[in-house]
């Protein structure tokens, strides 16, 4: 034990051995030494037996040393790497991959040699809908940043049914966590990082919490969260807020109660045969997965629930209201994701639709450049809704707080490979995280240079809510403006580098100032 009390000490060269609140754990060098990472870390207690279907528990304490050099179990979902398409060939790979119930762990990579070095911290949510996805997945890796001086924290939580049943017993016997367990999950995992990330060198009170699609989306969940409140300094929101300026509803509006307790009593009677929680909670875990594929396949998935608790309205709306904790804020998108159309057969079908849109401005709104493009399908006036809504939710947010900074990207960069993806959901994550290494697309040289300023930017964000600075070499990166009424602007990211953007076209302008006034 003296090798453990002189690292509890500070006197190691490394941080490999850490005192947590719930006993002491041991890391393992990452690829690069100087970075220690711990996988595997509990935050919450197993969400198994009497726990399934709460909002987590304490973690239990342990004696001994911990041993954090291996990731644990995946939540509950179904089983990755047995399908073909994009992901399945981009990263969910591993169909022997542990799964388990089991699952509330986190983990940590940090660069600092002792607990003293207060640096700033990222906790990082993935997305996957709220039903895929897990924090051991390969572009997840986050000593790239760390090595930058970032204390990297990816949390696990429950998935689908597991973590977002609502049900009619539920909501009576525990009113304070009747669902939104996946969310209640991050949450639980945000505060252990509150209470024990110093001790990894990391600051408590200089967090930035950051997702990406589902995991952007939580975290405009958690940032419009009242309980949050002093707890997060940044907010990074990755293709996150997916809304259509030309529709009404969108990813991420949680579902009203009356009718998910609903789909969560047909769930039991219907698939599991049961008419109780405490009957359900006697159920295998497999067993249940496989039912909700089967019930999934004819009714709505399980998502975040409006339950007056922990989600208490529709995050976009929130922020627009200034309802939202006062933090910076970078968001964007990838170009070739969730673009949003009005359906049409012809000019005079596409008018009355955006008369019906628009009311007294659709001439307007008909007149402008890219208005009534056609896509070959019929469907005119292709925008990325995610742009539009995030430049509006901005412009709000600055109204409300003044101080704060909003700043927005656009990635672009041409994606090799042989299916020609374009700029595919979620192909950014390998840029940010710095891990085009481990991708089997054949990127090259001008690739890695884009992925080294994204990750640049990234990681300035996230120490002082500004993503300017210098490169690897000295140079100036080049300025990335933040986004308000007066500049509209941004930065672009594509095979060439790093450019910054100017103002909206008039599309994109109309669009924001259309979804800025119904937000």
């Amino acid at each position: 034990m003296a090798g453990i009390d002189k690292a509890l000490k500070g006197e190691s060269r490394m941080l490999r051995v850490v005192k947590t609140e719930n006993g002491i754990v041991r890391g393992i060098e990452a690829a690069d030494p100087r970075i220690t990472a711990f996988k595997g870390v509990p935050f919450a207690a197993p969400p198994v037996g009497e726990n399934r279907w709460r909002a987590p528990q304490p973690a239990e304490s342990w004696e001994g040393v911990l041993d954090c050099s291996r990731f644990k179990s995946i939540s509950m979902q179904d089983t990755p790497g047995l399908g073909t398409d994009i992901y399945c060939r981009e990263w969910h790979v591993d169909p022997e991959i542990p799964m388990g119930e089991d699952c509330l762990y986190l983990n940590i990579w940090t660069p600092a040699k002792t607990g003293e070095e207060a640096l700033p911290v990222l906790v990082w949510y993935f997305g996957g809908g709220l039903q895929w996805g897990y924090t051991s997945e390969m572009e997840f890796d986050g000593e790239r940043m760390a090595r930058r001086g970032i204390v990297v924290v990816t949390v696990n939580y429950r998935l689908g049914v597991f973590g977002f049943l609502a049900h009619p017993q539920l909501t009576s016997e525990q009113p304070d966590a009747p669902t939104n367990f996946g969310s209640l999950d991050q949450q639980a995992g945000l505060n252990w990082v509150r209470r024990n990330i110093r001790a990894f060198g990391g600051d408590p009170d200089c967090i930035t919490i950051a997702g990406q699609s589902a995991g952007g989306g939580s975290v405009m969940s958690q940032i419009t969260c009242p309980k949050n409140k002093g707890l997060i300094k940044r907010a990074i929101v990755q293709s996150g807020i997916i809304r259509s300026p030309y529709m009404p509803d969108g990813f991420g509006r949680p579902g009203g109660m009356k009718a998910v307790e609903e789909n969560g009593r047909i769930f039991l009677e219907e698939y599991l045969g049961v008419d109780t929680i405490e009957r359900a909670r006697q159920l295998d875990a497999f067993y249940i997965r496989d039912k909700y594929g089967e019930y999934a396949s004819k009714h709505p998935r399980f998502f975040t629930n409006m339950d007056g608790s922990f989600a208490v309205g529709d995050p976009v709306s929130l922020c627009a209201a200034g309802d939202c904790l006062d933090v910076d804020i970078m968001a964007g998108n990838t170009v070739d994701e969730f673009r949003s159309f009005i359906p049409a057969a012809d000019d005079k079908e596409l008018s009355a639709e955006a008369e019906g849109i628009f009311g007294e401005k659709a001439e307007k709104f008909l007149a402008l450049p890219g208005a009534r493009e056609s896509d070959g399908h019929g469907r005119y006036a292709s925008v990325s809704g995610i742009e539009v809504t995030a430049k509006a939710m901005f412009s709000r947010l600055k109204e409300h707080f003044p101080d704060k900074r909003y700043y927005y990207y656009r990635f672009n960069p041409d994606i090799p490979g042989e299916d020609n993806p374009g700029s595919f959901h979620s192909c950014e994550l390998w840029f940010m995280f710095e891990t085009l290494a481990k991708c089997s697309r054949p990127y090259v040289g001008r690739h890695y240079d884009l992925a080294r300023q994204m990750c640049n930017y990234w990681c300035n964000f996230i120490k002082t809510g500004d993503p300017n600075g210098r490169d690897a070499d000295g140079s100036q990166m080049p300025l990335w403006e933040e986004y308000t009424d007066g500049s509209h602007s941004g930065m672009t990211f594509v095979s060439e580098g790093s450019v910054p953007e100017g103002s909206d076209g008039e599309l994109v302008a109309f669009l924001t100032e259309h979804v800025k006034n119904k937000i």
